[in-house]
Formats: C-alpha cells, structure tokens, sequence
C-alpha cells in the first residue's frame, strides 16, 4: 500500500481534541515530517499548545498523533479565525483528516470569518480550504499577501509568495 493514502477503516478510532503542552513535541514532528511546512522551534510548538489550545486540532488515529492545525484569533478581530499550520501525517493522508480537523475547529470557535496564507504550488490546501467554502455555501477569495522579497533568504533559498485567503461568512 502506498505510504501517501491509507483508506479511513470504519472501525478506527478518530479523537480531535485541543492540543496540550504535552502535545507540543508532537506537533513539531508533525510538522517536520512533512517536509514542506515551515517548521517553527519545538519551543514554538510548546507555547502554542499552551497558549492557543482552545483555537488549534490535534487529530489520534486509534492513540497515535495523525495531524494537527494550529490556529489562533486574530487580536484585531477576534471574529476571524487564521489557520496557521494544516499538518497531517504521510502515514494518514488520504482518510480525510485535514478536512475534519478543519470542520471541527470552524465550529468548535464559531468563527464569522476564517483566514489562512497559501502558496500557489499548494493545492491540497486550496482544496481544503474551497471544501469549507462550498459546505458553508460561500465564497473563497484571495489576494496577495507576503511576497517573496519579504522573506529573508535561508541558505540561498527563496520562499514562494504567501496569498490571503478568505472563507466567509461561516456560521450563519
């Protein structure tokens, strides 16, 4: 069986939940291992989990961490939810899980609004973030946000352009 998609079995146990501190090393590996998220300190990951627990996912798939999305409020306007990280295990893609952490948290914070940053290589992701436009029967919108001259240069490399994209209204 290919490592990219491994079917959901119906009888696999799915537990979302707001991350822990004890969490945040999971988070990391999770974001690490997916070898194209800008993967933050473990420390990064530890306050997250404290600090924006109540606004993040954490996904187990019968007791093992499968994927998390980190998120937070935006202090400007505390209606709009920003998705910061979506990260899902290689050895669990394919079962849908972004999808359902995602649903999860829109509705567990209630958000009017929910925003994200993507890069236009990103697919995945702006396929899952269209699937909550179309279940909430809106639109999805996006314009440039942080062009790459904005990124300091690691190593010779460049980072892509991030867009703004924007779900809403959420929640009616």
């Amino acid at each position: 069986m290919n490592a990219e998609y491994s079917p959901a079995r119906n009888d696999e146990l799915i537990i979302l939940r707001a991350p822990t501190v004890a969490d945040g090393a999971d988070l990391w590996r999770l974001a690490d291992g997916t070898g194209v998220l800008d993967t933050n300190t473990p420390y990064a990951y530890l306050l997250w989990a404290r600090d924006f627990a109540a606004t993040s996912v954490i996904a187990e798939v019968e007791a093992e961490p499968a994927g998390f999305i980190s998120g937070y409020l935006k202090p400007s306007d505390p209606q709009t939810l920003f998705i910061w990280q979506v990260a899902v295990d290689s050895t669990f893609r394919g079962r849908g899980l972004a999808k359902k952490m995602l649903f999860e948290l829109v509705g567990r914070t209630q958000a009017a609004r929910l925003e994200t940053t993507i890069t236009a290589d990103n697919q995945a992701s702006i396929a899952l973030f269209t699937a909550l436009a179309r279940e909430h029967g809106t639109e999805i919108q996006s314009r440039p946000l942080f062009t790459q001259d904005l990124f300091p240069s690691e190593s010779g490399e460049t980072h892509a352009d991030e867009d703004l994209y924007t779900v809403e209204p959420l929640n009616r």
